[in-house]
């Protein structure tokens, strides 16, 4: 189950906490149907002087398996080729 408290800053899923990974999400939901660009969502999440994409693209992936009914073809959190990642609003 996932559980967010934005008070608190922090994101469960099956009562593992996720800080970088809640860091993200809450971006993009607080951004949603915008795109947030590589940079901006490491400067954002982990801070100045962070410039590494993989470990971007790990959490991406790691928060892709936790949320998406099929990690492999994402309904939520969308990769804009080139420039960053969107979430999709219906």
């Amino acid at each position: 189950m996932l559980f967010m408290d934005f008070s608190h800053r922090l994101v469960r899923l099956n009562e593992k906490e996720t800080p970088t990974e809640y860091g993200i999400l809450r971006l993009l939901v607080t951004h949603a149907g915008r795109v947030l660009t590589h940079q901006q969502l490491l400067y954002q999440v982990l801070g100045e002087g962070y410039e590494d994409m993989h470990i971007l693209r790990v959490k991406i992936s790691n928060l892709r398996a936790k949320l998406e009914p099929d990690p492999a073809r994402p309904t939520y959190i969308h990769t804009e080729a080139g420039e960053g990642y969107r979430l999709k609003v219906s």
